[in-house]
């Protein structure tokens, strides 16, 4: 805050107090000393304007009702004393973590935020951007400070927008993800060492727990319920497009990760009881030579093969289950990821008192992991690096979305090493709230987003059709004309 000390120039003799704390007397004081006694009725004992009330008078306040100063030189002269004020301590409300202007509290101090004004220089500068004209309404004053966000004063965002079109980018990148993951495991299966040369690596776990055999399809179980509550959150979520687009963002960033590195490094199976064998190669690789001709179709058919099995492998999301089985996609657990990302969502966006729910989720993912482990199905290495990318980079994708500071400081970098944050949260200022609402709204708001279209499809075959018409009208007009034209010739 700006302290002032006695000057008889700049501050009432009475006062020592920055201006942000003055009372309606310091004020009073202030503007005997400048000139400006007559106004002092109304401004401080019938308005009550106090320090902070001072800082923020405008001479566009000072002209309109309720103080309707008529004299024009008046308005001008107190409207420049207010305004050298601020200018006096503008860099020391500053320091404080104060905008100049608005007096909004946005920082502990500069050295915290030393992005609010780097140097007297930028606030100068930023200052007489934000000066008050006499021909500018209220509304155009106020404008976001350099490097700073919009967020309001608690992180808790100013405005969204459901932005469906991000949400389908989203939901794509996650369809070619797991077409690519399919695709990979059927490579990988493939490559499977062979159990008899490689046997299962030591495991502590797995060492000490007997295989339990239905296992894994508990874990599978479990899954499917923890999907079944994050539906139902998507479902009365108020901001759900925001939670889908993150969900699919997030989900096929740590998927597409695993694909590089079960193509990186293949493991030995974890349990002599997977019957984890190669496809049988071809019989025609007998060392024969070929043609062209039936090398590139036997390649050809070789794809198509591969392309139908990764396709049995997306149709049923990977889980035994729906009849699939997978070997050689180890380093790091597919279902773990699935687990964690379900869970960390759920309890992010359901309200922080429900600890019921968010326990139970807790379980479930633990219970999940210790079935996988229990089916011998991962090593414990591939469970707790799953666990770990997982949800280390859940968190940090939900820090740098609710602290933007943290990215615009920085938006180079981050663009380069976070291109998918932000594009999908480049207009989220803040924390998403946690609002629900009925699943009725939204189907009256498809509805009317339907009822719109349809008229907007009508209004443009109705131009469309009165266009043709008048051309045809006026091709008829004109083969009449040429045609009278020809028989008075």
């Amino acid at each position: 805050m700006c302290q002032f000390f006695n000057n008889s120039d700049k501050m009432p003799s009475s006062s020592s107090r920055p201006v942000i704390e003055w009372s309606t007397e310091s004020v009073a004081e202030w503007m005997e000393e400048k000139g400006h006694s007559k106004y002092i009725e109304l401004l401080c004992n019938q308005h009550n304007v106090d320090g902070k009330a001072l800082l923020l008078l405008t001479e566009y306040d000072l002209r309109s009702p309720p103080l309707s100063i008529q004299v024009l030189g008046d308005v001008k002269r107190l409207g420049l004393d207010i305004r050298q004020l601020k200018m006096e301590c503008r860099q020391a409300l500053a320091d404080k973590g104060y905008d100049p202007t608005t007096l909004l509290y946005i920082a502990n101090s500069a050295i915290q935020n030393p992005h609010v004004f780097s140097s007297k220089a930028e606030l100068d500068y930023y200052y007489s951007q934000r000066q008050y004209s006499s021909d500018t309404a209220p509304s155009e004053e106020l404008h976001p400070l350099p490097h700073s966000s919009p967020s309001s004063e608690d992180g808790t965002v100013t405005a969204l927008r459901p932005e469906i079109w991000k949400a389908l980018i989203a939901l794509a990148y996650l369809f070619v993800v797991t077409w690519i993951t399919a695709f990979v495991m059927v490579i990988v299966h493939d490559r499977v060492p062979d159990m008899k040369k490689y046997p299962p690596l030591p495991d502590i776990f797995l060492d000490n727990v007997p295989h339990i055999p239905w296992a894994f399809h508990m874990c599978e179980w479990t899954g499917t319920l923890l999907l079944l509550i994050w539906l139902c959150v998507l479902l009365f979520h108020k901001y759900r497009f925001i939670l889908l687009r993150r969900f699919f963002a997030l989900s096929g960033t740590v998927f597409l990760l695993r694909c590089v590195t079960m193509l990186i490094t293949s493991l030995s199976v974890p349990g002599t009881h997977l019957q984890c064998n190669p496809r049988n190669s071809d019989d025609n690789a007998s060392g024969e030579d070929f043609d062209d001709g039936p090398g590139t179709e036997t390649g050809l058919m070789d794809v198509l093969s591969k392309m139908q099995q990764a396709y049995i492998i997306w149709k049923g999301a990977g889980m035994s289950i729906q009849g699939v089985r997978t070997c050689g996609d180890y380093m790091f657990s597919g279902h773990t990821v699935a687990l964690t990302m379900l869970n960390f969502f759920i309890t992010e966006y359901t309200p922080r008192d429900i600890y019921l729910l968010h326990t139970f989720t807790w379980m479930m993912n633990c219970f999940g992991i210790f079935f996988i482990l229990s089916g011998h199905e991962h090593y414990s290495i591939d469970v707790f690096i799953a666990f770990y990318i997982t949800s280390r980079l859940f968190l940090y994708y939900h820090t740098l979305a609710n602290n933007q500071s943290l990215m615009q400081r920085d938006t180079g970098r981050t663009r380069i090493w976070f291109p998918l944050f932000s594009f999908f949260e480049s207009d989220v200022d803040g924390i998403v709230p946690n609002e629900y609402e009925s699943p009725i709204v939204v189907l009256k708001q498809l509805f009317r987003l339907a009822k719109q279209m349809y008229k907007k499809a009508v209004l443009l075959f109705h131009s469309h059709y009165s266009n043709v018409m008048s051309e045809t009208r006026i091709n008829q007009t004109s083969s009449s004309i040429r045609r009278n034209k020809r028989k008075a010739q």
